[in-house]
């Protein structure tokens, strides 16, 4: 591929109608172009010859758009061309524009997944779909879970969509949301809507919808109503017992609360000799507290999932590792996700962690719960 740097005039380029990134911001691009009356263009834009005549851009749009908006009548441009010195074909213009946007800030999840779709339908149909996604990632550097979960959002309805373009909804919560059915995919945004969920929150009771659907017709599902004596019974007993733990715990609580306000040095001296198996002791009820808070705290999103209908007939297509189907059919088509799928991914167990509505540079598809 040939290169080659010219100074054009601005009314000789035109922009690239199947660009990957669809919006702009006016106050970035008002902000680029102060910068560029104060120190000039840094970085050269880069154009590909049109049959038609003049220039098309292939990388760099914010740049042109920004030096309209100076005044500039001219800007440095690297033209770049094939092998043979003729205009690149529409293909591998693309591909440079999205390599060019994705290692750039502002670009939108769903510009990213548009994007990566489009790379993938390059490819064609006789490249196998897990070798098609690897060679994507490794064209705009990026991970394999990165790719996936981008392409899981096409999945999302509209306004949710919309929601996680904005950044109000974050991608790994869009994520869960985007393996639910449309149905359940709008009784989750009704219920973020009312604005009494954080991102996290959402994130477990997308999550737990998700398991709703798919273990409706499970015995652990079954409503109390429908049960059998013996089922009742030994609810009854498995209620009993989940509630008499969580009260010694409380009773506990006391007995910690009298250990943490005793004085450090004076505890050591209770404790001599066995101060570090103590400490020990204390470590691993504090990992079983963290695991058991986390599965109370599922149960709690699990609860907020049963108040939105599930709709068993919409079954969700698995959409988070889904290339095949991304590949063969429209976005929001039914298919069977690869055993790695993001969207199945459960929520790790990590008292610590909040989940950042943050929409750039999530490397991993993992939940931090």
């Amino acid at each position: 591929m040939g290169t080659k740097h010219a100074s054009l005039k601005l009314v000789q380029i035109h922009r690239n109608e199947g660009q990957p990134r669809e919006h702009f911001d006016a106050a970035e691009l008002q902000e680029l172009a102060d910068s560029i009356n104060e120190h000039g263009l840094l970085q050269p834009i880069v154009v590909r010859k049109r049959a038609a005549g003049g220039f098309e851009i292939v990388a760099g749009e914010r740049r042109f758009r920004a030096s309209q908006i100076a005044g500039k009548i001219t800007i440095d441009a690297r033209i770049i061309t094939g092998a043979d010195g003729e205009a690149i074909d529409d293909a591998a213009a693309f591909e440079k524009a999205m390599v060019e946007n994705i290692t750039r800030a502002d670009m939108l999840p769903l510009e990213e997944a548009k994007g990566f779709k489009k790379l993938l339908d390059m490819q064609g149909a006789d490249v196998a779909p897990k070798e098609a996604i690897q060679a994507v990632a490794k064209k705009v550097s990026k991970t394999v879970p990165y790719v996936n979960a981008r392409l899981a959002l096409l999945g999302l309805r509209p306004e949710v969509a919309t929601a996680v373009n904005l950044n109000h909804i974050g991608t790994q919560a869009a994520v869960q949301i985007a393996a639910l059915s449309k149905d359940n995919q709008k009784g989750v945004f009704e219920k973020w809507k009312k604005g009494d969920l954080t991102d996290n929150q959402l994130v477990h009771i997308a999550y737990a919808l998700r398991k709703q659907e798919t273990a409706a017709t499970q015995q652990s599902m079954v409503d109390v109503e429908e049960m059998t004596p013996e089922q009742k019974a030994d609810r009854t007993k498995e209620t009993v017992k989940a509630k008499s733990a969580l009260d010694e715990i409380e009773r506990l609580c006391g007995l910690l609360e009298g250990i943490a306000k005793t004085d450090a040095q004076h505890l050591s001296k209770l404790f001599t000799g066995e101060v570090a198996q103590r400490l020990e002791q204390l470590d691993r009820a504090a990992k079983h507290l963290e695991k058991a808070r986390f599965q109370v705290r599922q149960a709690v999103a699990h609860a907020a999932a049963s108040d939105i209908i599930v709709s068993a007939e919409a079954e969700a297509p698995d959409l988070a590792a889904e290339a095949e189907a991304l590949m063969a059919a429209a976005v929001g088509s039914e298919g069977d996700a690869d055993a790695g799928s993001a969207a199945e991914q459960e929520p790790e167990a990590d008292a610590a962690a909040e989940v950042e509505p943050a929409t750039g540079d999530a490397e991993s598809t993992e939940i931090a719960a």
